[in-house]
């Protein structure tokens, strides 16, 4: 499970968000703060994975909490929820390591898309922390949260092009059909991720999905490139 921490000054909101996270699979809130020094005050009780942090508190901007967090040693992932809309303010969040910047308001599906790209980051990464990255795997690790981009169009949500492309281009590798075990060993996705995008894939007619008989009886679900592709 991701561990999340919501912190925003209104009371009401911060429980919007709280149960957007709780509807995401994977992640939990463990905890809600409503100024800086709740937040920090949390983060050093309970370390979390990642901190959804509006810029607007009451004490001081979420960003110089970025900078006391760091300077604390607190290294959790930071993705910024908020109305400052200002480009200082977003390009400042970008210098400070904000991972995604969300304006307010936003819907769920919207909060919903930002979770499972971290999620697929998250997974990606602790893959490849073992072994030095070659280009293709750095391009990987910085595509995974782009969930939406201008090639998305037409993808479902929770779907990037990136990750689409990701997949296609290990069954065209292969030259042959891969079951969703073998797509999540080519590309460092987790195995639902990869079945969630293999079935998206043959629905839209990219792939065709064989079955493969083994001892138990059971099929195995393949997948291959359609002919025309």
């Amino acid at each position: 499970m991701i561990d999340v921490l919501v912190v925003d000054d209104d009371f009401r909101v911060a429980e919007v968000h709280a149960a957007y996270v709780a509807k995401v699979p994977g992640f939990r809130v463990v905890g809600r703060a409503h100024s800086a020094a709740e937040a920090l005050a949390a983060l050093e009780r309970h370390p979390v994975d990642l901190v959804l942090l509006d810029h607007h508190l009451p004490d001081e901007t979420g960003l110089a909490l970025v900078r006391r967090m760091r300077a604390a040693g607190i290294g959790c992932d930071v993705m910024m929820v908020t109305a400052a809309r200002e480009v200082s303010t977003v390009h400042a969040a970008m210098q400070h390591g904000a991972l995604q910047y969300l304006v307010k308001p936003f819907s769920y599906a919207g909060l919903r898309e930002k979770l499972t790209g971290y999620a697929e980051l998250r997974h990606t990464l602790a893959g490849a922390a073992a072994r030095e990255a070659g280009q293709d795997e750095v391009d990987r690790i910085f595509s995974a949260l782009r969930t939406s981009s201008p090639g998305s169009a037409g993808l479902p949500k929770g779907h990037s092009a990136p990750t689409t492309d990701l997949v296609l281009a290990a069954l065209r590798r292969a030259g042959r059909p891969l079951s969703a075990q073998e797509v999540a060993e080519e590309t460092g996705l987790s195995r639902s991720t990869a079945q969630r995008y293999l079935k998206q894939l043959e629905r839209d007619s990219r792939l065709r999905l064989t079955l493969r008989y083994g001892d138990t009886g059971r099929p195995e679900h393949r997948y291959v490139l359609t002919p025309a592709r």
